[in-house]
C-alpha cells in the first residue's frame, strides 16, 4: 500500500544560521545590516557587490521581513537569477514570492495586472526590434510625410531616437540637435511619427521595451490606489548597478520606495559609462540629496586584482572631480610584476606583439579564455583580428560581428566588386537596394536592364553614367540613382580600369553610401570610423582583385575561426570596454591608448567646461584596467598611418600620463625582421 507523505513548509521562525560578521568584511557587514531608511552603497570594482546584495536580502528575511515585501531590481536577467539562486542557498525560507528581476520584467509584471487602466488588454504583445521595425514602417507608410525629397531616418533609427527621448526625458528636438544633427531639419515630421507610433501600438495592443518602464510609471502616477498598493507591497527596495539608471528608472524607484524610503542602491560611480544610451551619472552622485539622511557605505576591499593593478587603477581615476572618493584596497598578495606599458611602432606591430604575447602566455599555463583584448572602438581591433587569424589563435568577439563580416564593410566592398566585375549580380543588387524605393523586384529589373547595356559586356568602362542615367527607376530613387551612377564613374581611371581600392574609398563613402549609412544605422559615427580604418588597410594594395580576395579570405577564415572558437575549450576574448564591464580575466591588454583614440577624439572636441565627457572616458579607462586579475598590458602604436594626412606621430593618452611612471614597467619592443 502506498504511503502518503507531505513536505511541510519551513517554519517562519527558522533562522539561516549565517554568521554575518564572519562571512563579510567590516564594510560589507555595515551595509548588509544597515537600519531602515535610504542607503547608498558605493561598491568598488571587484569588492563583492553581488555578495553584499544577496546577504542583505538574507538579512532582511532573517529579521522577519516577508519575501513578497522585497523588490530586487537588476539590469540583466542573469544577474537577477544569480542573486536569487544565492539567496535560496543561504536561507531556509521559501523565497518564491520575492520580486526579483530586471526593471523591464518587473514593469511587465505590473502592467499585466493593470493594462486596462492604460487602454491596453492584459494579453498585450511585447515587440522585439524586428516587430518594432515593421510597425514603424507601417506608420511611415500611412503618414503624409514626403520621405522622397531627402534621406529620412530608417525605422530602426527612428526607434533609437524615440527610445532615447523616452529614457532621458528629453524632447525629440533636443535629441536630434545633439545626437542626430543631420536629421534636425526633419524634427517636426519625426515628432508627428512618434504620435502615430504611439497610436499604432495602442491599436495593435502592443508595447515596445521602453513602454514597460514608461507606462508602468505612467500607471503609478495616474492611479493613486494602484500606486499605494505597490508602495505598501514593496516595503524594501534594493537596486543593483544604480550608476547605470536613466531618469525614467530613477523616477520609478523613487515612486515605489515612497513613502517609507527603505531603499538601498548599490553601484560604483567610477564605473558609470553608459551615457550614450541614456544612463544619467547624476542619479548616483545626487542620491544623498534625493534622499535626505541617506546612509553611505563605501566598500573598497578588492578581491579580484593584484595590488600592482589596483594602485594603477586608483591613480587612473583620481583626476576625476565628479566622484565619491575611494581607494581600492587589495586582499591579494603582491605579484612583484608591474603592469606593462608597451609603445609599438605602428598598428601592425601592436597586433604582432599582442598575438605573440598571447601565445607565450598560453605556453606559460594561462588558458586562452583567461585572456582579453579590450579597446575603445570596434575598429581598433581590425589588425589584431587579422593577426590572430593568421596565427590560428581562436578568439571570440563580444563587441559585435567580426570586422569583415559587418554590413557596412560588405556594402563598401560591393561597390568595388561591381567596379571590378560588371557581371557580379549579387554586388549590383546589394548596391541598388540601398537606394530609396528599390526592393528585390526593382533590383532584379534594373539588373536585367544592365545586362542589355554595352557597359555590361565591354572590357573597359570609363563612364557608367552614360548607360545608367537612362534606366527606369522608382521616382523615389531618381536623384540617388544619378548620384550612384556618377559615383561608379569615379571608381574607374581614365583607361576604364578600376582604381586602387584606397582611391575608391572617398568616392564610395562620400557619395550615395554616406546618405544611406546616416539613415540606416543608429551608430553612424562608429561605422564611419570603421570605414576610415578599412581605407587605411586598403592602402597596402594597388590591385583591386588582390584586396577583394584578401577581404573574402579573411571573412571566410573568420567564419571558420568563429565556429572553431565555439567548439574549442578556450578562446581569447576581444571586446569593447563597454561590453566588458562586469567581466574579468587573468590577463588583459588595453590597446590603442593614444590621444584621440582613447579618449575618443569626438569627446575631446565636443567636451564642455565641466568635462563630463572626458570624465566618462576616464571612467571607461578605469573599468578596462580593473578587469585584470594578474597581468595588465597598456599599449599604443607610435605611428598611425592616417587615411587623409599620411603618417601621424601619436601622443600617449592623457590617461597614461596621469599614472606615475613607477607604477608601470616599460617594454622596449623590437622586430626580428
Amino acid at each position: 500500500m502506498a504511503r502518503d507523505y507531505t513536505i511541510q513548509k519551513t517554519p517562519r521562525n527558522a533562522k539561516s544560521g549565517i554568521d554575518y560578521k564572519a562571512e563579510l568584511n567590516d564594510k560589507q557587514f555595515a551595509a548588509v545590516t544597515a537600519p531602515p531608511g535610504p542607503s547608498l552603497v558605493i561598491a568598488g570594482a571587484g569588492s563583492g557587490k553581488t555578495r553584499t546584495l544577496t546577504y542583505r536580502v538574507a538579512y532582511l528575511l532573517d529579521n522577519g521581513i516577508n519575501a513578497k515585501q522585497i523588490l530586487l531590481l537588476t539590469f540583466t536577467n542573469k544577474a537577477a537569477k544569480e542573486m536569487l539562486a544565492r539567496v535560496e542557498q543561504l536561507v531556509p525560507y521559501d523565497t518564491k514570492d520575492l520580486w526579483g528581476g530586471t526593471f523591464h520584467s518587473v514593469g511587465n509584471r505590473i502592467l499585466r495586472s493593470h493594462a486596462a487602466e492604460l487602454g491596453f488588454e492584459r494579453n498585450f504583445s511585447i515587440m522585439d526590434r524586428e516587430d518594432q521595425k515593421e510597425i514603424m514602417q507601417a506608420v511611415v507608410a500611412e503618414s503624409k510625410i514626403d520621405t522622397k525629397a531627402s534621406r529620412f531616418p530608417k525605422p530602426e533609427v527612428l526607434a533609437d531616437i524615440f527610445s532615447l527621448s523616452t529614457n532621458t526625458g528629453e524632447d525629440i528636438d533636443s535629441i536630434l540637435e545633439v545626437r542626430y544633427p543631420y536629421f534636425h531639419h526633419h524634427s517636426v515630421a519625426i515628432e508627428s511619427l512618434r504620435e502615430g507610433y504611439e497610436k499604432k501600438k495602442q491599436d495593435t495592443n502592443s508595447m515596445d521595451f521602453d513602454d514597460l518602464l514608461e507606462k508602468t510609471l505612467l500607471l503609478l502616477e495616474r492611479n493613486k490606489e494602484i500606486r499605494e498598493y505597490y508602495q505598501r507591497l514593496f516595503e524594501w527596495v534594493l537596486v543593483d548597478e544604480y550608476q547605470d539608471t536613466n531618469s525614467l528608472q530613477a523616477e520609478l524607484i523613487d515612486m515605489l520606495a515612497a513613502p517609507q524610503k527603505n531603499v538601498m542602491v548599490v553601484g560604483d560611480d567610477a564605473q558609470s559609462i553608459y551615457s550614450w544610451r541614456g544612463a544619467d551619472f547624476k542619479n548616483i552622485l545626487d542620491f544623498p540629496e534625493r534622499y535626505e539622511g541617506a546612509k553611505r557605505y563605501v566598500i573598497e576591499t578588492n578581491y579580484r586584482s593584484v595590488p600592482e593593478i589596483l594602485a594603477l587603477a586608483n591613480a587612473a581615476i583620481a583626476p576625476n572631480t565628479e566622484q565619491f572618493k575611494k581607494d581600492l584596497a587589495p586582499s591579494r598578495d603582491k605579484r612583484e610584476t608591474l603592469p606593462g606599458l608597451v609603445v609599438l611602432q605602428d598598428p601592425g606591430m601592436q597586433a604582432n606583439f599582442i598575438a605573440q604575447r598571447i601565445l607565450e602566455l598560453r605556453d606559460e599555463g594561462i588558458e586562452l579564455d583567461e585572456i582579453a583584448v579590450l579597446y575603445r572602438a570596434h575598429y581598433h581591433s581590425m589588425e589584431i583580428q587579422m593577426e590572430l587569424t593568421n596565427r590560428g589563435v581562436p578568439f571570440q568577439i563580444t563587441s559585435g560581428l567580426r570586422f569583415f563580416e559587418q554590413a557596412h564593410v560588405k556594402d563598401v566592398a560591393s561597390f568595388m566588386k561591381f567596379a571590378g566585375n560588371r557581371k557580379d549580380e549579387v554586388a549590383f543588387k546589394r548596391i541598388v537596394r540601398m537606394l530609396p524605393g528599390v526592393g528585390g523586384i526593382s533590383a532584379n529589373k534594373l539588373w536585367q536592364e544592365w545586362l542589355q547595356c554595352d557597359g555590361a559586356s565591354s572590357e573597359t568602362v570609363t563612364c557608367y553614367s552614360d548607360d545608367l542615367i537612362g534606366f527606369k527607376v522608382p521616382a523615389k530613387a531618381k536623384s540617388s540613382w544619378e548620384q550612384l551612377a556618377y559615383t561608379l564613374d569615379e571608381l574607374m581611371d581614365a583607361e576604364g580600369k578600376p582604381k586602387p581600392p584606397a582611391a575608391m574609398m572617398p568616392s564610395i563613402v562620400g557619395g550615395v553610401y554616406d546618405d544611406y549609412m546616416r539613415s540606416k544605422f543608429p551608430n553612424y559615427d562608429n561605422r564611419k570610423q570603421d570605414l576610415r580604418q578599412l581605407e587605411i588597410y586598403a592602402e597596402k594594395f594597388e590591385d583591386l582583385n588582390e584586396f577583394l580576395s584578401q577581404l573574402s579570405l579573411l571573412a571566410g577564415q573568420d567564419a571558420v575561426n568563429a565556429t572553431q572558437a565555439q567548439h574549442d575549450d578556450e578562446s581569447v576574448c576581444l571586446s569593447t570596454v563597454h561590453q566588458a564591464k562586469g567581466l574579468e580575466w587573468r590577463v588583459v591588454f588595453v590597446v590603442w591608448l593614444a590621444e584621440g583614440m582613447f579618449p575618443n577624439n569626438r569627446v575631446i572636441d565636443e567636451d564642455n567646461e565641466d568635462q563630463t565627457g572626458l570624465e566618462e572616458e576616464r571612467r571607461l579607462f578605469y573599468v578596462s584596467v580593473t578587469r585584470a586579475k594578474d597581468e595588465l598590458y597598456l599599449t599604443y602604436p607610435l605611428i598611425w598611418h592616417g587615411a587623409f594626412n599620411g603618417d601621424v606621430v601619436q601622443r600617449p593618452s592623457r590617461f597614461l600620463e596621469d599614472i606615475p611612471k613607477e607604477m608601470t614597467e616599460e617594454w622596449n619592443v623590437g622586430a626580428a625582421w
